[in-house]
């Protein structure tokens, strides 16, 4: 559906270039919910951005349906970008303007009758839970509600790909929540391809099928959303998923190497792993850090213990012989 080949983006800034990409390799599926998320300065608001050429790479290409987007002419580009909408952190209502004309808005520019353009700006109020707000102005509603309006206005032109660059950073937890089922039901409903790009692991763990971590404009990880998260490889997803571990090696004593164990689903999470191979293998281990996560409706955990060298094969080949267990041993400086 959408694929981003070897993209790099630089800027000048005051004589000085700027890389904020570097050879970033992205496929998206058609239907998904792909989560793009790093910390600030990682360059996802310029990856989006690329995405629907409001950037225009320094090099590299973005297919849509097969259709490289940086070939396209400027009317054909127009007409790309109608299938592609994007939410944003700030909303980006026109104040001036109604809830129902807000949504009309990009149907007026599309040039669709104006009958036409206030029914279905009315059903879409409906889709997002609105239908009483057509005649509030931006200034009445919550951010929630803003968020909505917005939502409702992207999809008024029927669009494959929805873009929500930071859509709920400006939310509230509760709101935050209600919004990403919103987007979810939108997903599954009409089929749309939803890219979500965020610095919030709760966003991911919440809608994403997929994900892809960004660094320092690079891709550093990506694949389905268990799969990284439960087991983060690289020091910026480890960071990501694991913030409570210190970037500091953890005092041990004679405990004097360490063990990550990624469980996956609920019936993994809840087997007293440490306990149970002290009794049956007389291996005695510290529990350094533990946590649980809810991925998508599943569950998934990690506990870091530490042990003495001489015990850690058998650690491991008992820790690994359970279902939906894994392990790694922690060698570096970032726990």
């Amino acid at each position: 559906m959408i694929e981003i080949r070897n993209l790099s983006k630089t800027f000048i800034s005051g004589g000085l270039a700027v890389d904020a990409l570097h050879d970033v390799n992205i496929r998206i599926e058609k239907g998904s919910i792909f989560g793009i998320i790093g910390q600030s300065g990682a360059g996802k608001s310029t990856l989006v951005r690329c995405i629907n050429m409001l950037e225009r790479p320094t090099s590299g290409d973005v297919y849509v349906d097969g259709q490289n987007l940086g070939n396209l002419s400027a009317a054909g580009l127009r007409a790309a970008r109608r299938q592609i909408a994007m939410i944003f952190q700030q909303f980006n209502l026109l104040m001036q303007r109604d809830c129902l004309g807000n949504v009309c808005f990009p149907m007026e520019l599309a040039g669709l009758p104006k009958a036409r353009a206030v029914k279905k700006a009315k059903e879409l109020l409906a889709l997002v839970d609105l239908p009483d707000k057509a005649e509030a102005y931006p200034a009445q509603l919550s951010g929630g509600q803003k968020q909505r309006v917005a939502i409702a206005r992207a999809l008024a032109t029927d669009p494959k790909v929805l873009l929500c660059d930071e859509a709920t950073s400006a939310l509230d937890p509760g709101t935050t929540l209600q919004i990403l089922r919103l987007i979810r039901d939108i997903n599954e409903t009409l089929g749309i391809t939803v890219v979500v790009i965020t610095h919030q692991m709760s966003v991911v763990e919440e809608i994403c099928d997929s994900v892809a971590i960004l660094d320092g404009g690079r891709v550093v990880e990506q694949g389905p959303a268990s799969v990284v998260l439960a087991s983060p490889r690289s020091d910026a997803g480890k960071r990501l998923v694991f913030p409570g571990f210190t970037d500091r090696r953890v005092s041990l004593s004679d405990r004097d190497r360490r063990l990550r164990i990624i469980f996956r689903e609920s019936s993994a999470t809840s087997l007293p792993l440490v306990a149970t191979m002290a009794r049956e293998k007389g291996i005695i281990a510290t529990v350094l850090e533990a946590n649980t996560r809810r991925l998508s409706g599943d569950v998934y955990g990690t506990t870091l213990i530490g042990l003495q060298e001489a015990d850690l094969y058998e650690a491991a080949k008992f820790l690994t012989s359970f279902e939906n267990v894994s392990v790694e041993e922690v060698t570096d400086d970032v726990s």
